[in-house]
């Protein structure tokens, strides 16, 4: 049957396989992670802080990467990050006195340069396998592989959980191990060659974005993702824990599940965005959807200020603001791809997806201290003012979804 399909289409289901290998094993790795030394008596916070320069290292190959992918093409990056997240689980199968914290977050730092180099390679992939004419082709296959990602993500929670219950931490990242060295196996026989590679090789210099469309929507995206992770990566589970009595399955449970619904509406994002009745969002989708999501936690952090019933509100909340929230990704995901220069697509992909790592580090940053400092309300307070940031930034983005030309705009 695979024989039947052409040869773009088959591409697109290889790059999303290993997107798909690559995230369970990204997911399950940060859960048994979390458990791990949740078992070893650290704090929430102090856990979260494992994860820090997992972020940071984001930053750095998202703006590196996309130049590197326009350099030796795409198919080489996404392998390279396939064999270096084999390396990153292998190195937590040392003996269990050497797994310290340093040890860790340089376990961590790896697999956050190999994820990254994965998603910015099967992003800007997309938009070589899309004719430039069918935008609404380009729409639902960036949301059918941002959604899965997400909803496999959140599946690979339980799975880690599942991995440590049965097998324990060290036979459950090698199994992990193993199945992505097979995965990266095949991809080095079955990825096309040259992927992505620019024709006129890219200057160092060339890694910061000359398009103004793509500057204003990774402004948004940094704000974006900045204004959800100040609430979800610390100060949410540590509330559900700390105040609401939730235990450390619940909290990782309820986590899991909003993820996982979360990349099925993204998914879905085509159908409720337009994309029914023939439409592809522009600027303006993007605007009027950030200045919907807003209100949420505005709303929120009203309610709990009157002291209304946090276990309510949040639960409520929570599921309003990650429908919301996924549709927004969505379309930030189809702009970049449709907005990106088609010669050398990784340069502003990953110049963009640096802005969302960026705003991660933001958000899991503010998480801890502003958590810590003054409470959930003020992290909900200021997810609110980031996202009106996000909005007011995207009023400057073309009303086209595509831009007339680069540098402002797509090809």
């Amino acid at each position: 049957m695979l024989a039947r399909l052409s040869a773009d289409v088959r591409q697109y289901l290889l790059i999303t396989g290993n997107y798909w290998a690559f995230t369970l094993t990204d997911g399950a790795l940060r859960m048994l992670v979390v458990l791990h030394f949740h078992q070893l008596g650290y704090s929430p916070l102090q856990i979260a802080m494992l994860f820090l320069f997992y972020e940071v290292f984001g930053v750095i190959t998202n703006l590196v990467g996309g130049w590197l992918g326009a350099r030796i093409g795409l198919n080489r990056t996404m392998n390279i990050g396939l064999a270096m997240q084999v390396i990153a689980l292998s190195m937590l199968l040392v003996p269990a006195v050497w797994l310290t914290v340093p040890w860790v977050m340089a376990a961590q730092a790896l697999s956050g340069v190999a994820k990254d180099l994965n998603k910015m390679s099967a992003k800007s992939s997309i938009k070589l396998l899309v004719p430039g004419e069918q935008q609404g082709t380009l729409y639902r296959w960036v949301a059918a592989l941002t959604g899965s990602k997400n909803a496999l993500k959140g599946i690979g929670f339980f799975l880690g959980g599942a991995l440590l219950t049965t097998l324990g931490f060290a036979t459950a990242v090698a199994v992990m191990a193993g199945a992505l060295l097979l995965v990266w196996m095949l991809s080095l026989v079955l990825l096309k060659r040259d992927l992505g590679k620019a024709k006129a090789k890219p200057k160092f210099r060339d890694i910061f974005s000359k398009s103004r469309a793509i500057n204003l929507l990774s402004a948004a995206r940094m704000c974006l993702f900045g204004a959800r992770d100040v609430w979800f990566v610390v100060a949410l589970p540590v509330f559900l824990a700390a105040t609401l009595g939730w235990d450390f399955w619940q909290v990782g449970g309820f986590l899991a599940a909003w993820i996982i619904g979360y990349g099925v509406v993204q998914s879905f994002a085509p159908y409720l965005t337009g994309r029914k009745v023939g439409k592809v969002p522009d600027g303006r989708a993007a605007t009027g959807w950030a200045f919907v999501l807003a209100a949420v936690p505005a709303v929120m952090a009203a309610l709990l200020a009157y002291g209304t019933s946090p276990s309510g509100v949040l639960v409520i909340g929570l599921t309003v603001f990650g429908v919301l929230f996924a549709l927004n990704s969505a379309l930030h995901s189809y702009l970049i791809v449709s907005y990106a220069n088609e010669d050398g697509v990784s340069l502003d992909v990953g110049f963009y997806y640096m802005a969302n790592a960026m705003g991660r580090l933001l958000g899991t940053v503010l998480s801890g201290w502003v958590f810590q400092t003054w409470g959930l309300t003020a992290c909900l307070a200021i997810s609110a003012s980031l996202i009106l940031l996000a909005a007011v930034v995207s009023l400057a983005l073309p009303a086209a979804s595509r831009a007339p030309g680069h540098p402002d705009g797509a090809t």
